[in-house]
C-alpha cells in the first residue's frame, strides 16, 4: 500500500509539473519571438529554443521525471534571459527603461523556484534543481543588479532622485549573491579529508568552489561599499519605507531585510583578499581595489 501511495504521489507531482510548465513554456516562447536589438546573442537563443522544443515533446509524452523537466526549464530560462541581459549590457543599461527590464528578468529567473513550490510535495527547490542550477539563478540575479547599479551610480541626477531605489537594488543584489554562496557547504578539513593540493583544500574550506564564487564575494563587497558611500549606514534605516517607494519598480521578490553595508562588505572582501593572496596568489586576481574599499570601511564615519 505504501508503494502504491508513493506512486500516486509521484504521479501527482509529475502531472502537476506538466500542468504548471505549459503556460511558462508559452511565456518563454513569446520571449524568444520578441524583437531584439543588436545585443541579442543568437547562440544562447538557439540553445534556449532547442530546450523549449524538447520540453514541449516531453510534456506531451508525460513520462519524464519532474526533476528532469524542471532542470531543463531552468536551463532554458538561463539561456534566454542571458541573451536579454547581454543586450542590456551592450546598450549600457538605458536610464529610462533598464530598471523595469532588470525587474522583469529577475522575475523570470525566479520562476524555476516558484515552479518547484507549485508542483512539489514538501520538497525544497535544491532537491529538484540541484545546487549548481540554483547557484546560477542567484548569481545571475545578483550580477544583474550589480551591473545595473554600476551604471546607475554614475548618473548623478538619477541617483539623487532615486537614492531609495538604488539602495534597495544594492540590498537585494547582495542578498542574492550571499544566497548563491550558501547552497554548498564548505569542506570540513580534518584527518579524514585527504587532498594533495592544500591550496584547493583551503579554497573549498572557505566555500569557494569556482571563480564565480570568488567574484560573488567581490561584487557583494563592492555593492556594500557603494551603499555605505552613497546611501549611508545600511543598518540604520529600515527598508520598509524604501519598499513602499521601490517595490513597484523592483517587484515583490525584493529582499526586505536591511543589510549592514559596512560589516557585510568587510566580511566579504576580507574573504576575497585572503583567497587571492593565499591559495590563489600569482593566479592573476587583483586585490588593490578590494583593499581600498576595506580601508574605507575601517576609517569612514557618517
Amino acid at each position: 500500500m505504501a508503494e502504491a501511495g508513493g506512486a500516486e504521489a509521484g504521479g501527482a507531482v509529475s502531472a502537476g509539473a506538466v500542468s504548471a510548465l505549459r503556460p511558462r513554456l508559452a511565456a518563454l516562447g513569446r520571449r524568444l519571438a520578441a524583437p531584439r536589438g543588436a545585443g541579442g546573442d543568437d547562440t544562447f537563443l538557439a540553445k534556449g529554443s532547442a530546450t523549449l522544443d524538447k520540453l514541449k515533446d516531453l510534456c506531451n509524452e508525460g513520462k519524464e521525471h519532474p526533476s528532469t523537466l524542471l532542470q531543463l526549464y531552468t536551463q532554458a530560462v538561463l539561456d534566454i534571459t542571458y541573451s536579454e541581459e547581454n543586450q542590456l549590457v551592450d546598450e549600457d543599461f538605458p536610464e529610462e527603461s533598464s530598471l523595469q527590464k532588470v525587474k522583469e528578468l529577475i522575475s523570470v529567473l525566479s520562476e524555476p523556484e516558484d515552479l518547484v513550490r507549485e508542483c512539489s510535495i514538501n520538497e525544497e527547490p535544491i532537491n529538484f534543481l540541484g545546487a549548481e542550477l540554483l547557484e546560477c539563478l542567484y548569481w545571475r540575479k545578483g550580477a544583474l543588479l550589480y551591473m545595473h547599479c554600476h551604471t546607475a551610480k554614475e548618473r548623478s541626477e538619477w541617483l539623487q532622485e532615486n537614492i531609495a531605489i538604488f539602495k534597495k537594488c544594492l540590498n537585494d543584489g547582495v542578498h542574492y549573491l550571499m544566497k548563491m554562496l550558501s547552497f554548498r557547504c564548505p569542506l570540513q578539513l580534518n584527518e579524514d579529508v585527504s587532498l594533495q593540493d592544500k591550496d584547493t583544500a583551503k579554497l573549498l574550506s572557505e566555500g569557494i568552489f569556482s571563480d564565480t564564487h570568488l567574484l560573488a564575494m567581490m561584487y557583494s563587497g563592492e555593492m556594500c561599499y557603494w551603499g555605505l558611500r552613497l546611501c549611508g549606514e545600511g543598518r540604520q534605516e529600515s527598508l520598509e519605507t524604501i519598499g513602499s517607494v521601490s517595490n513597484s519598480d523592483l517587484g515583490c521578490r525584493s529582499q526586505s531585510v536591511p543589510l549592514d553595508f559596512r560589516e557585510t562588505g568587510k566580511n566579504m572582501l576580507m574573504k576575497y583578499v585572503a583567497a587571492c593572496e593565499g591559495p590563489l596568489r600569482g593566479r592573476g586576481w587583483n586585490t588593490t581595489t578590494a583593499k581600498e574599499m576595506l580601508c574605507y570601511f575601517a576609517t569612514s564615519h557618517n
